[in-house]
């Protein structure tokens, strides 16, 4: 299938990358990984926690090690800016079926800190939620049947159930290529997931041709649900790009409203990217150059939304908007971005 190649994009002057980014790097991490990104994080307990993603291997020579490596580590804040990074990771799983736990997504439901998760098997990729209440034990509550990922928690139930937003990526489906879109799912009790349906597709996003998904877990305002999600585009002249013989796709992070009461309802989303890379910490050096993740999303009593990314694959970054700005954008459905 031939894909329309997108063009140039900028992010949206109402965000601002902060001035500490990266905020949490490799070398940040006593134990050794090679890349630290696609962090979850949520304020629990009195602090900021963070549990990011850990892949390893060797920078300078440009190789990773295999994904049975991969973990997950954990670090607190009392800022949400400056962290302090635990000596351990928090949650490895490797065992005869399951490769790799990753990806994780934090969300406080019902006062108990709840993770969605991606584990790659040996008969697919799943997505799965766990609960914790202190980060050294993560009990497993659900797992999808493959493929399905890139799940985030609402932090409420609505109408009675609990809902959750998630990638599926029919391959077969859908003519053996890339064409994922996102959808949601809703449960009595965290554990059984159905009612499932498309909230939005790829053609619904200007600034992608491949893929897009969940972001960070919804916050709730007074206008609706404000959600990020992540959307790709994929141009072959791209090259190499990263340590990789060839990455050719450039993720940016996209903003919507989805309805207080029917969540799988847009009521208003920009067409141009909240944040593209542009910084040289996402476009420069990393394992996948043009890579911006959001994973969490923190609403301040203040109306300051924090926004944590990972940036090439590599490092987790933070940046900052107003809310009644961010509400706006997505009210307003800004034209600035593609092919600007």
């Amino acid at each position: 299938m031939t894909v329309s190649t997108i063009g140039a994009l900028a992010s949206s002057p109402l965000v601002r990358r902060h001035p500490a980014n990266p905020i949490v790097k490799p070398e940040d991490v006593p134990y050794g990984p090679a890349m630290v990104f696609n962090a979850g994080v949520t304020k629990y307990e009195g602090k900021y926690v963070m549990v990011f993603r850990n892949d390893y291997g060797n920078a300078a020579l440009g190789t990773i090690e295999p994904h049975s490596t991969t973990n997950l580590g954990l670090a607190y804040s009392d800022d949400g800016v400056t962290w302090e990074v635990q000596p351990a990771p928090c949650w490895s799983w490797h065992d005869e079926e399951v490769t790799r736990v990753y990806d994780p997504r934090l969300t406080v439901v019902d006062g108990r800190c709840h993770l969605c998760f991606a584990v790659d098997t040996k008969h697919g990729v799943r997505g799965g939620i766990a609960v914790t209440d202190d980060f050294s034990r993560f009990d497993v509550l659900s797992l999808s049947v493959p493929d399905n990922r890139n799940m985030v928690l609402f932090p409420e139930r609505v109408g009675g159930k609990y809902v959750r937003l998630e990638r599926p990526f029919p391959v077969y489906s859908r003519g053996g290529v890339d064409r994922f879109d996102m959808w949601l799912s809703d449960s009595p009790d965290l554990r059984y997931w159905g009612g499932s349906r498309l909230v939005m597709g790829v053609e619904h996003v200007p600034f992608a041709n491949d893929k897009i998904g969940p972001g960070a877990p919804p916050v709730k305002t007074d206008k609706g649900w404000l959600t990020t999600f992540h959307a790709v585009d994929i141009d072959p002249s791209r090259g190499k790009n990263g340590w990789e013989p060839a990455w050719r796709k450039r993720y940016s992070a996209g903003i919507m409203l989805l309805d207080l009461d029917d969540p799988g309802k847009i009521v208003g989303m920009s067409r141009a990217p909240l944040l593209a890379p542009e910084a040289p910490y996402e476009t420069d050096g990393g394992f996948r150059n043009d890579v911006i993740f959001p994973g969490g999303m923190i609403l301040e009593d203040s109306g300051e939304v924090k926004i944590y990314y990972g940036a090439a694959d590599t490092v987790e970054c933070l940046a900052t908007a107003d809310v009644n700005d961010l509400i706006r954008l997505c009210l307003e459905g800004e034209e600035r971005g593609a092919g600007a």
